[in-house]
């Protein structure tokens, strides 16, 4: 039973990837760069932005974009077959096809309220604090969308402390890779 949650944690978390790699690309190549605004339009609170300039509309709509591919791939063709329809938390078949794209975009605006932190404590975007929030903060920017990605699916797939804990493990362990790749790959500004 722990092994099919393990697995099918793994492959619900999936379209991440996909939207990670939607965004990524779009930020190295200039794709929609009339979605590169900051979503706080330059709004200031106490004389720091909102959320600073990293924040911008076309993140969450293309991780949305990225992940609904992965999501309707899984969905449409994947679940056809046996063995990976074996590792399904749920039926897939099952599961509204606009659930890809408001994963993607709630695991992206989850974000937000760890940049709203970030930027009263001043803090750059991709930067880090030292000292005993240090750690505090390194947690939060691996784990921050996956609150939102759970919100999102909470309501189609059963969320345990132990699919959570997974979960975290997941992407906690391979979110700092992904980010550095993507930043050794240009397709972020920062290796964090």
């Amino acid at each position: 039973m722990i092994l099919r949650d393990v697995l099918g944690t793994a492959y619900l978390l999936l379209p991440l990837l996909g939207g990670a790699l939607a965004h990524g690309l779009c930020m190295k190549y200039g794709w929609l760069g009339f979605l590169a605004r900051p979503m706080d339009a330059g709004a200031r609170l106490a004389g720091e932005p909102l959320f600073g300039r990293s924040k911008t509309f076309r993140g969450p709509m293309m991780v949305a974009a990225g992940a609904a591919a992965v999501f309707a791939l899984q969905r449409d063709l994947l679940h056809g077959v046996p063995a990976i329809a074996a590792v399904e938390l749920v039926d897939y078949a099952e599961l509204p096809a606009w659930l890809g794209a408001a994963t993607g975009a709630a695991a992206e605006l989850a974000e937000l309220p760890n940049s709203f932190v970030k930027r009263r404590l001043r803090i750059e975007p991709g930067g880090t604090t030292r000292g005993p929030l240090a750690l505090l903060f390194y947690l939060w920017d691996q784990l921050d969308l996956l609150l939102g990605y759970w919100l999102a699916f909470a309501v189609f797939v059963p969320v345990t402390p132990l699919r959570i804990a997974i979960s975290a493990a997941i992407v906690g362990a391979i979110h700092p890779l992904l980010t550095l790749l993507g930043y050794l790959l240009k397709m972020r500004p920062t290796a964090r």
